[in-house]
């Protein structure tokens, strides 16, 4: 009789089983939340905290606490000035112009982290000697490499999109290794049986376990873009390059015009907020709640 394999063979249905199997563990079946408990739940509380800080604000030029316009503008005059720019055609200009920026600044630092992410967490040698450079760089403030960055690549955009990613890259790959680490054991030994090895196995297994590390480092990764791009803006503006929003930042504070200078704060708070809101938020609800580690509520 001729001798068989008696060694468990996969093959991608089981191995997409088995990454469905990771995804729905410990899941609990959720109710839609009703619209009201998400208006008095999700809605009403940033509207509050908003109406406070304007109530404030307005009462701090009301009351002649600050009684100098050159030092804290009413917001009138913030709304004044936004909609002059708006009216004018240039509100969306300064806005897409940075957007454009940090979206395409992310996107490449995201293709740079994942893989080397993914090196550091599985060799012990990439380990010890590139962990600690990634913690360090992590750590330092990003302005700092904006003058280097000038120098060695000059007022283009490719000086901003080098900044972007010497500032997010090791947030990417610090929160992949970090979610590699906190993968259970058993859940490579699962992939190891069903022959789920080398990139089948990562791909398969270790991402998919991964994920939740993974998210949390992309949106710290694009918190890190952000301030970055924001910081090469104020710092190496130029003519040629348009302006973007920490341009007009800059702007502001050469023509002391603070109604400006608070366009320009309104403005880069709101794309950072409004990118978390609807993009890494939901994201990372649907990461935690399909692996049972958030219930809907």
């Amino acid at each position: 009789m001729a001798a068989t394999d008696t060694a468990p063979r996969a093959d991608d249905g089981d191995l997409a089983g088995l990454e469905a199997g990771l995804d729905a563990l410990e899941t609990a079946p959720t109710a839609r939340t009703p619209l009201r408990r998400v208006l008095t739940e999700k809605v009403l509380p940033p509207v509050l905290a908003l109406t406070l800080v304007l109530t404030v604000w307005q009462a701090l030029v009301s009351l002649r606490i600050v009684d100098d316009p050159t030092k804290l503008p009413a917001p009138a005059d913030v709304w004044h000035v936004l909609h002059d720019a708006w009216l004018q055609g240039t509100l969306l200009g300064y806005i897409w112009t940075s957007v454009s920026r940090g979206l395409l600044g992310f996107l490449l630092a995201l293709a740079l982290g994942t893989p080397l992410g993914l090196l550091v967490a599985r060799f012990r040698f990439l380990r010890a000697a590139v962990r600690p450079v990634l913690s360090g760089l992590q750590s330092l403030p990003s302005v700092a490499w904006v003058p280097p960055a000038v120098i060695w690549l000059g007022l283009n955009n490719r000086m901003m999109y080098a900044v972007v990613l010497l500032g997010a890259v090791p947030s990417v790959a610090n929160g992949l290794v970090s979610g590699i680490d906190q993968v259970p054991p058993l859940f490579q030994r699962a992939g190891r049986t069903l022959g789920a090895t080398g990139l089948k196995g990562t791909w398969h297994i270790t991402l998919p376990a991964a994920l939740p590390g993974y998210v949390a480092g992309l949106k710290q990764g694009w918190a890190f873009s952000w301030r970055s791009l924001m910081a090469a803006e104020i710092i190496a503006s130029f003519p040629d390059l348009g302006v973007g929003l920490g341009q007009l930042l800059e702007n502001g504070r050469n023509a002391s015009d603070m109604a400006m200078v608070f366009e320009a704060i309104l403005l880069i708070l709101t794309v950072g907020v409004a990118v978390d809101l609807l993009v890494f938020s939901p994201l990372e609800r649907r990461v935690l709640r399909t692996r049972g580690l958030l219930v809907k509520g």
